[in-house]
Parts: C-alpha cells; structure tokens; sequence
C-alpha cells in the first residue's frame, strides 16, 4: 500500500493518503519508460535544420570550361559540392521526419511506471490545495519554499486551480499543466511533482478509466 503525505500551504503535515496501487504502484520497467521518452523527445524535433543540396544552390548552369583541353578537372556545375559555394552532402533537411510510434497502452503504462517511482522516492508532494486568490508569483514562490520543492518541478494543476498555471508559468526551473496531461517526459526531465489532493484525484480517475 502506497502512502504520501499532504501537506497545508504551510508546508505542515497534516496527515497521510493512500495512493491507488493501480496508478501508483506499479514496478519499475526501464526499458519501458526509457523507450516512450525517446519517442516523446523525437515527436517534439522540430526538424527546421537544413542545409541546401546542389540543386538549390543559384546559378551553375552553364559548364565552367570545355571537358577537355583546358589542363583543370572536368567538372560539369560550379555548384557541385566540392566547390566552395557548392552543394552539401549529406546535411540535415527540414524533409526529415523524426517522429516515433508508440501506442497508447505503452505510453499509459510508462507514465504510471514513472507515477510509482516518484511517489517511491519520495519525489511527490500533495498539497491540500493549489487554488491562489492572487495569481502572484511571489506567493508561489513562498509556497514552494514552504513545501521544500526549490528544485525543478512539475507542477500538476486541476481546472480550479488555473489562477496557480499564471503564476506559475514564468517561474525558472518549473513546468505547469494540467494533472490530465502528465508526460513521461516532462516528469523526467523534472525532479518533484507537486500536486494537491484534488490533482491526485483526478490522476487516478483519469489514468484508471
């Protein structure tokens, strides 16, 4: 049985949560949750690097000098590629696609794996609620101090608590989304969760359903 504890906006205890073993419970599966990751980073490439192939280079149509008699190489185009300011060879093209396949049963079970272990480690941090009167960023920062989240964090929110995502957007080293977009990537590349009881409720009926 998985156990957490919540915490006030103080960052007092106030007690401890059971966690649904079907979300937060599950072992570890590395290569699993390594082979999701990799797709997740290909599928945000944005493949704008490219380099311009012979056939884009201006002019070249006329053949420098005749084939023969001349005492120089032949050559047909002064755009060939080992002229300078030719062509390149085998340089990135924005044609490329970089995007990986991976099924939604693979990408759940990923995510819940990577759920499990931050809730393991010790790396998930439920507060008893995330909603803000004011959307200050300074009352988000005091909050985080309170709570001892200062490194970089994930920071899952329900629709109520969409005052919480301005306040938080501009924050360094945090990343802010809804509970129901969690990524595998994301949680990865962060090192705490912090959500509130409802964030936890709404993993659990969303990624169980």
């Amino acid at each position: 049985m998985t156990k957490v504890a919540l915490y006030n906006t103080k960052g007092e205890k106030k007690e401890e949560i059971t966690l649904s073993e079907g979300v937060f419970g599950l072992p570890a599966n590395p290569d699993l949750v390594h082979q999701v990751y990799v797709a997740q980073t290909a599928n945000r490439r944005s493949g704008s690097a490219h380099t311009k192939v012979r056939s884009d280079i201006r002019g070249g149509g006329k053949k420098p000098w005749k084939q023969k008699g001349t005492g120089n190489a032949r050559t047909g185009s002064i755009r060939n590629p080992i002229w300078r300011g030719g062509g390149t060879i085998f340089g990135p093209s924005k044609n490329r696609n970089y995007s990986k396949d991976i099924n939604a049963k693979m990408r759940r079970k990923a995510l819940l794996t990577v759920l499990s272990e931050k809730a393991r480690g010790g790396k998930l941090v439920v507060c008893e609620s995330l909603v803000m009167e004011s959307p200050k960023t300074k009352i988000f920062c005091e909050l985080t101090k309170a709570l001892g989240v200062e490194t970089s964090r994930t920071v899952g929110l329900v629709p109520e608590e969409k005052s919480t995502y301005k306040a938080a957007r501009n924050v360094p080293k945090t990343r802010v989304m809804e509970t129901a977009k969690l990524n595998v990537m994301d949680l990865l590349d962060t090192d705490v969760l912090l959500v509130s009881r409802d964030g936890i409720a709404q993993i659990e009926q969303h990624f169980t359903a």
